[in-house]
Order: structure tokens, then sequence, then C-alpha cells
């Protein structure tokens, strides 16, 4: 039987003509030919090719997230997808030591030429954050400047249309204020979750204060440090205090939403929950990921150029350290662990409550 499409060629098929040929060094174009210059756009071409896919397995997810109801099917899917995410920008982290087999001394070769094009320019990587939910307030401002005002009209508008839309973050944020299991039939995860914590803390106050083995120094110190983790707790547990820290900034996550991701990380052994906990991971994960790139990134370009000023103006090294540490989208749920409690101290479910958390069915 004949094949009902045509053939296609490998080469027509990636465009490789279109692709080879859009390696065009500045240094040859004024006749100073620089050799790692090639090496230089290749990585930064690969760069925007992976910021592609991202932006293709993200839009997915969201698409997902948009929906009303996320069945445990489409929640497999999102997993799938984000895990994805995480694998290519372990390549996004390996590909700066490939960049860095280029010497300082062979990237002032051509530096100059580049001049005011920069890493800051790369629309794809904003779009990638919008799309992840870094919002403008969060952003680490650039010579006083919109993060979009350094781009080009075409691009600034794609810019602002992906900041406009729902991000990944408030899309997360609604789905886990739907999650059900919390409450019913007299059942109160807050209130049976709150009775733990009393009791796990007032044991910890109890061991700090009969142990003979503390100084009266040593002893004031784990005091102060469990009155700073008990005002964690307040945060937690008071929604009027929470919602305070949501108006700063501080938390992200509304107060049910921040209940329910608990409930998942202390649940996460009931059937119902591993996909739920796997996604909230995956988040981190993209989260933990984009630190540590911005990280490297930022080392490989102090030792590239030390102190001196980036080729787009910025303050090369010490804007990159920067947005390392205030880039992060999912700060509340890296703040989770903080609240979880040994399993031997975890309240038991009530059957009714086990019994909708697990795969089951009855046979008639």
């Amino acid at each position: 039987m004949q094949k009902p499409y045509p053939p296609v060629y490998y080469g027509d098929y990636l465009q490789l003509e279109r692709l080879l040929t859009s390696q065009l060094p500045k240094s040859e174009e004024y006749g100073k030919p620089a050799h790692d210059e090639m090496l230089f756009i290749i990585v930064h071409q690969a760069y925007e090719l992976w910021f592609k896919q991202i932006i293709h397995e993200l839009g997915s997810v969201l698409e997902i997230f948009s929906k009303e109801k996320i069945d445990e099917k489409n929640l497999g899917t999102c997993v799938a997808r984000l895990r994805r995410i995480t694998t290519i920008q372990k390549v996004l982290i390996d590909q700066l030591n490939i960049l860095e087999t280029m010497t300082p001394l062979d990237f002032l070769d051509f530096r100059d030429y580049l001049i005011p094009a920069s890493g800051f320019q790369s629309f794809q990587f904003r779009i990638v954050e919008n799309m992840l939910g870094l919002s403008i307030e969060n952003r680490v401002k650039f010579d006083d400047k919109n993060y979009y005002s350094l781009v080009s009209d075409e691009h600034q508008k794609l810019l602002i249309e992906s900041h406009n839309k729902t991000s990944l973050l408030r899309a997360v944020d609604n789905w886990l204020s739907r999650i059900p299991f919390m409450d019913g039939n007299g059942y109160h995860f807050l209130n049976e979750y709150m009775s733990a914590v009393t009791r796990m803390l007032s044991n910890e106050m109890e061991i700090i204060l009969n142990n003979p083995s503390l100084t009266d120094d040593k002893r004031n110190r784990q005091l102060s440090e469990f009155e700073n983790t008990k005002k964690k707790f307040d945060a937690l547990l008071d929604k009027d205090l929470h919602d305070e820290l949501v108006s700063k900034g501080i938390r992200k996550f509304s107060y049910k939403s921040s209940l329910a991701a608990l409930f998942i990380n202390l649940y996460r052994d009931e059937p119902i929950l591993h996909l739920p906990f796997r996604f909230l991971t995956y988040l981190i994960d993209v989260d933990e990921n984009f630190t540590s790139w911005r990280y490297k990134h930022a080392l490989m370009v102090q030792r590239m150029i030390g102190s001196k000023v980036g080729t787009g103006g910025s303050s090369g090294h010490h804007y990159l350290m920067q947005t390392a540490e205030k880039h992060k989208v999912f700060p509340d749920l890296l703040e989770i662990p903080t609240f979880l409690i040994p399993r031997s101290e975890l309240p038991e479910l009530p059957s009714e409550v086990r019994s909708r958390l697990a795969f089951s069915y009855e046979l008639t």
C-alpha cells in the first residue's frame, strides 16, 4: 500500500540551510575574525531554541489549568511536561560549561562588536518568566526602567501580552483553592493540624527548657529560634496574618491554597494525592533550576568580564546575582517544609475521607 504522504528530506524538514547559515560573526564583518565568536553565537541560538520549547510546554500546561476541572489524566500530562522542562533546564545549565571553554581574552576579541546587545534582551526568556508568574514588582530593576523597555517594539508587544495573560502561579493558586477533602462531615483539616502543631511546639519548648546540656546563652538562642518558628506557624494558621503577608508580596498563594498545598504534602501517600504532590514538586524543581542557572550564569559572567559593565549596560555579575535571589516564582512551596510534622504525629484521616482519597470501587 502506497503511503499517502510525499517523501520528506531530512535537511528540508529541519530547514538546515536556513539554520546553518544563521551564524554571522560580527568580527568577520569588521575584518577581524575571532574564532570563538562562532561558539558564542551557537550557544545562544541553542538557548533560544530551548526557550521556545519551554514556552511550548508551559503553554500546554496553562491551557489545561485554565479549565474549571482538571482530572487525573490531564494532571499526569502536566507532570510529564514539567518533567520535560526540568530536563531541558539541566541542558541549559550544562551549556554554560561549553561556553566557559572560551577564555576571557577570547571573549575580548569580539566583545566590543556586540554592544549594546545583551542576553537581557532575550524576549523569549522574559516570556517564560511571565508565563511562570514573575511579577513586575518582583523584578530587579534595570537602570530604573521596565524590563521590556530595552527590546524592539514588536517584542515589547509580545512581552506585554504575555504579562497580561493568566500565569502558572495564578492558575495553580486557583486550582489549589478548589482542592476538596479538607472539610466535611465533621472533619476539618485545619483544626486537626493546629492541634498536632500545638502538641509538637509544646514538646519542643519542653526539650529546650529542660535540656541540661544547654548553657544559658545556647538556651536563649534556641528559644529565640523557636519564637521565630512559632511566628511562621502563626502566619500560616491565622488568615488575617497570612492575608497581610500576601498584601506585602511576601506570600503568593491565597490562604486556602496554602493550606491545600500543605495538605497535599502531608498526606502525599494517599493514592489520589500522588500526582498533585509530584506536580507541586516539579514546580519547585523548575524554580530551583532557573535559580541555579542564574547563579551559574552570574559566576560565568564574573569569570569572563570581572566587574566590568555588561554589554547591555547592566552591572553584569552584580545584576545577575540579584535576579538569582529575587526572581523565584514559587517561594510559598519552598516554605512548606517549615510546616511539616512527623508522620507519627500526623492526625489520622477519618475513614470516609481516606476512602475518597483512595482509588476504590465496590462490587455488587
